[in-house]
């Protein structure tokens, strides 16, 4: 059997399986080019119907000619496992980011001032969410983070069924951000998945909830802070927030057994024992509460009331919007968790965490930065500093591991 005879063959079954025959033919660059741009011609007409300029598309794609390999490989290794509390917490809710959005409030305090009295949103939680999107625009500079929007949607619409009808939305919507002048086509810079800017919008959601706060005529969140920030705060202010209120209180747990699941008021709460973990009141009864245990009851307890709920449409996930809270309410000076995460090894300052990557890295076991944020490279290198150590592999990044770097 001639090899063009089995690639008819399997080209066959691929297309009879719905699958791109251009991505899973090991058949070199040509032919997954040629498929690429057969895609791109096609979906022409369908951006065009939905009101994009003919003129505008062209000019988009012009270059594009292959799918984005860094783009098809991070969609089809996306963990999907579910990090400790700890581990989640730790990472974002940390010395630096807390000082740095101190720095930045200070920095930035005119126009957060400005953007407050028109969104009702407090600045904290705009920092936070900044942080937590974009460690206040820093990976905005890196160009292994940073790639086309444009590319990057139109390989997952061609490449990834799971994500192709997200991507081909989201495609339509950046080609009319483009077509607004809002931004050109060389600075539509964004994540693997399209999110955009410093406070990482996608395209859909920057045609609902853009501004142009520091009205220079563009809805500029790549540049812009103000207009960045801003564009975060209407998104919270028109999903619901609720101005001058908190998004929840640490609490105490009464003794006893299970608790009651669902809402309902703060007074009712404290009806059955619950009190604020640093001793101060409430500030309003009335809200309507519900209990989140993120790491069991052995871990900090938390009564989250209707702004929690409304920075889940930022991202929904507990986690998220209870970390952007933590580090808003940290911030803003207003002091940490009473009960820390329970986690099974000595914690770490954020410079400690450093210092361990680059012992690491010393030791030839870790290539990566030295950002004091433990990812999947962090804890591999230290599982094998571990078994060369002959000790148990964890990979916790732990005050017991640095000690046994710092000896050797």
């Amino acid at each position: 059997m001639t090899v063009r005879t089995v690639t008819s063959r399997m080209a066959g079954l691929f297309a009879a399986a719905g699958l791109s025959v251009a991505l899973l033919l090991p058949a070199g660059p040509a032919f997954a080019d040629a498929g690429f741009r057969h895609w791109v011609a096609s979906f022409r007409a369908t951006a065009v119907s939905s009101g994009v300029s003919g003129a505008i598309y062209d000019r988009a794609f012009r270059g594009i000619s292959a799918p984005d390999p860094e783009v098809i490989e991070k969609a089809r290794t996306q963990p999907e496992f579910k990090a400790p509390a700890w581990d989640y917490f730790d990472n974002r809710v940390h010395d630096e980011s807390i000082a740095t959005g101190r720095a930045m409030a200070a920095k930035w305090k005119p126009w957060l001032d400005r953007i407050e009295s028109r969104y009702g949103v407090d600045r904290y939680t705009l920092l936070a969410i900044w942080s937590m999107e974009s460690n206040y625009g820093e990976i905005l500079k890196r160009d292994d983070v940073m790639r086309s929007v444009v590319r990057s949607l139109a390989t997952l619409a061609y490449a990834d069924k799971k994500r192709a009808k997200y991507a081909r939305t989201q495609l339509v919507a950046a080609l009319k951000i483009l077509q607004t002048g809002d931004i050109d086509e060389s600075h539509l810079q964004g994540s693997w998945a399209g999110a955009m800017g410093h406070t990482q919008f996608i395209p859909t959601s920057y045609q609902a909830y853009g501004v142009d706060m520091d009205g220079n005529g563009r809805r500029d969140i790549w540049n812009s802070i103000p207009d960045a920030l801003a564009t975060a705060a209407n998104l919270l202010r028109k999903n619901g927030w609720q101005a001058g209120r908190t998004w929840g209180y640490e609490v105490t747990l009464p003794g006893g057994g299970k608790f009651p699941a669902g809402s309902m008021s703060i007074a009712k709460w404290q009806q059955l024992g619950f009190t604020r973990a640093n001793g101060k009141p409430f500030r309003n009864t009335s809200d309507r509460a519900e209990l989140k245990l993120p790491g069991g009851r052995e871990g900090p307890a938390f009564l989250v009331i209707k702004n929690f709920s409304v920075i889940k449409r930022y991202n929904n996930s507990d986690k998220y919007a209870l970390a952007v809270g933590l580090l808003a309410d940290e911030i803003a000076g207003y002091g940490g968790l009473v009960r820390d995460w329970n986690r099974p090894f000595t914690k770490l300052s954020f410079e400690e965490k450093q210092e361990l990557q680059q012992r690491l890295s010393q030791h030839g076991l870790y290539d990566g930065k030295f950002d004091g944020k433990i990812g999947s490279g962090s804890k591999a290198a230290i599982m094998s500093f571990q078994a060369q150590m002959g000790l148990t592999q964890t990979g916790y990044p732990s005050m017991e591991v640095l000690k046994w770097l710092r000896k050797k």
